[in-house]
């Protein structure tokens, strides 16, 4: 009987195991901001890649795009629409301008030039609504993301050329009502307008998407509430992300692993091993996106959680290391460079969030960059935090028993700003330039430079840094 159990639930699994092979996922990602014709938006291109990156991290084929023409629009929508025909998930994800006119909403090629309603309705912008029906139409589930809600550029237009009959242009989108089996998300409620973000940076609502909708085991509308909240906070109760939703069941990009069989029948004795829900070439890409999710975090039950659910997992070495370095605090070596600095510095996580309130301009990140050089972690001098200067960031984190997430918070930029190096590098003579359709977060005052140091306890500093830098990357 027995025997018979054991070989119900492996067919059970080999069948959930087929299954989750042929899921079949399909996404639509474009970022429209180099706009001919008004004003540019900067981020929508920056969200479109991101975006892109975490769908294909849970198995998503992307059609992917950035500052489209109309003709290159409507080509990525035909190819979107062979390839969503019958998927099991589909996703449309547009940041960019969008229009409402006659409560009817559209997106906005890069080379449109619109100057009346008729312009819009012969084809210069792109009905969302009828785009949807033609591409998602039969896929079995449709999400729907939209962070076009800024400002229509073109609503003055419109009406000046609309003298004769009254023309409803909107400041926002439209309300749009979700069909059987789709959720469509806006970045904030009908008629009002979003926020772009920080120059070079996601905005708060792609930034929100990112952070939640794929994370292991949460069901897609658990997701967008903690989108909402998230909003709100990091606009301070400015942006309100509003959607529809007409699911008819629970909707995961990424499963939650599973360790044992639901519903096994009970063994004659209790020392019989349970049989594992899913073979190891099944559970690998699972379990790696776990691992992905709490590597570097700071709260020990997160990495209790991930050994919890693998025991013997690849990652089990690294989880423990990790614990007990948060558990052991910094070395005494990193606790004397450290000395005087906050407490709460070794353990408050740094995030897009956080930099952003710090309200560094270009010329205060050359300065980081610069002092970064001066404690003996090279990195190029641009004034842009990318991929290259996030992880001399990470070093230099490491290397001082901070959470390296390769962010920056105010209390770990007054850190950096307290350190002594060799020569002082003060912010560059770049005059401030304001970060277009920024959040309304809260920037803190520019840093005090700290003035010329002893080069001695520079190179030491420098040194040390590098090598505790080299010790945790190792």
């Amino acid at each position: 009987m027995r025997t018979l159990t054991i070989i119900a639930s492996l067919m059970c699994m080999a069948l959930s195991i087929g299954a989750a092979k042929a899921d079949r996922r399909v996404a639509f990602v474009v970022g429209n901001g180099a706009y001919k014709n008004v004003a540019q938006l900067p981020n929508p291109p920056i969200d479109a890649k991101a975006m892109a990156s975490t769908l294909r991290n849970v198995g998503f084929e992307v059609i992917e795009g950035s500052n489209l023409s109309r003709d290159q629009m409507t080509e990525k929508l035909l190819d979107f629409g062979r390839k969503a025909q019958g998927s099991d998930i589909a996703v449309f994800y547009y940041a960019g301008h969008g229009i409402a006119v006659g409560g009817t909403n559209y997106l906005l090629p890069v080379d449109a030039d619109i100057k009346s309603e008729m312009d819009v309705k012969l084809g210069a912008a792109i009905n969302i609504d009828l785009t949807l029906d033609q591409t998602m139409g039969d896929a079995k589930v449709k999400l729907v993301f939209l962070d076009a809600c800024r400002d229509n550029p073109f609503a003055a237009k419109i009406k000046s050329n609309s003298a004769t009959r009254s023309v409803n242009v909107g400041s926002g989108l439209a309300e749009m009502k979700s069909g059987e089996g789709t959720l469509i998300a806006f970045a904030t409620g009908p008629g009002q307008t979003a926020l772009d973000g920080q120059e070079g940076n996601n905005s708060p609502f792609t930034r929100a998407l990112i952070d939640n909708i794929t994370k292991p085991g949460v069901e897609i509308q658990q997701a967008m509430t903690s989108v909402r909240a998230q909003v709100n906070e990091e606009t301070h109760k400015g942006q309100l992300p509003w959607g529809h939703t007409n699911l008819i069941g629970a909707v995961y990009l990424n499963q939650a692993p599973t360790t044992q069989v639901a519903n096994a029948a009970p063994t004659a004795s209790s020392s019989t091993p349970a049989v594992a829900a899913s073979s190891s070439s099944s559970s690998d890409g699972v379990e790696l996106e776990y691992w992905r999710s709490v590597k570097e975090t700071n709260k020990p039950e997160e990495l209790n959680a991930y050994l919890s659910a693998y025991p013997n997992g690849q990652f089990k070495a690294l989880a423990l290391a990790r614990l007990a370095a948060i558990q052991n605090g910094p070395s005494t070596t990193t606790r004397n460079l450290n000395a005087g600095v906050d407490p709460a510095t070794f353990t408050d996580e740094a995030t897009q969030l956080t930099e952003d309130q710090i309200g560094l301009d270009k010329g205060q990140r050359r300065d980081v960059q610069r002092r970064l050089s001066g404690l003996g972690f090279d990195t190029k001098v641009t004034g842009v935090f990318n991929d290259e200067t996030r992880a001399v960031l990470k070093r230099w984190q490491a290397a001082r028993g901070y959470p390296s997430t390769g962010f920056l918070n105010k209390l770990q930029h007054k850190a950096m700003l307290s350190e002594i190096i060799a020569s002082t590098t003060t912010a560059s003579d770049d005059s401030p330039k304001p970060a277009r359709r920024a959040a309304p977060v809260q920037s803190a005052p520019a840093p005090r430079h700290s003035g010329g140091g002893d080069a001695g306890a520079a190179f030491v500093g420098g040194v040390v840094g590098g090598m505790m830098g080299g010790m945790f990357r190792h």
